[in-house]
């Protein structure tokens, strides 16, 4: 029996504000993975969790793609809402980031709203799990997610970025 060969994906690299981007596309341009450069490591262990096996190239995503991350950052707050991405994970973690894909630029939601929003109030924990697991930040804003109390919580890129991404989209 033959075995699959890995998918081939595009990594592309973007400056902004707050840090390089790592933009991960597929060979269709979907986008598969997005992190900042100082998690790429995390952002390689999501890759291999979500996809398994996988070669990543060096190169440019497609243009629409990179002017709409530039756009984000210049203060288009809603420039990456058209952006196509491709996530593999369970029917639950699909769930969760397509409610927080639905949090507009410029609110926020606590972990207790984002179960509700889902229809699963009492998967707080869960619904934060699944969270922590989105391998496409900014564009599945994992960052508008705060704690019960309004303060801020975890984020995978720091706590500051996260102040400076939601004030830059509060703007």
């Amino acid at each position: 029996m033959k075995s699959a060969q890995p998918e081939t994906f595009i990594l592309d690299r973007i400056a902004t504000p707050v840090g390089e981007v790592l933009l991960v596309v597929d060979a269709d341009g979907a986008v598969v993975a997005l992190d900042f450069e100082d998690y790429e490591a995390r952002m390689m262990r999501l890759l291999t969790r979500h996809h398994g096996a996988f070669v990543l190239e060096p190169g440019a995503a497609p243009e629409t793609t990179r002017a709409a991350v530039t756009a984000y950052f210049a203060g288009d707050r809603r420039a990456l809402d058209g952006l196509v991405v491709r996530t593999n994970g369970t029917p639950f973690q699909h769930e969760v980031w397509a409610a927080l894909r639905a949090i507009p630029a410029g609110e926020t939601r606590t972990y207790g709203q984002l179960a509700a929003a889902i229809g699963r109030p009492k998967a707080v924990r869960a619904a934060g799990l699944a969270n922590g697991q989105n391998p496409v930040a900014l564009i599945v804003p994992c960052h508008r997610v705060i704690g019960a109390n309004g303060t801020l919580t975890g984020y995978a890129g720091g706590l500051e970025r996260k102040r400076w991404l939601l004030a830059h989209e509060a703007r």
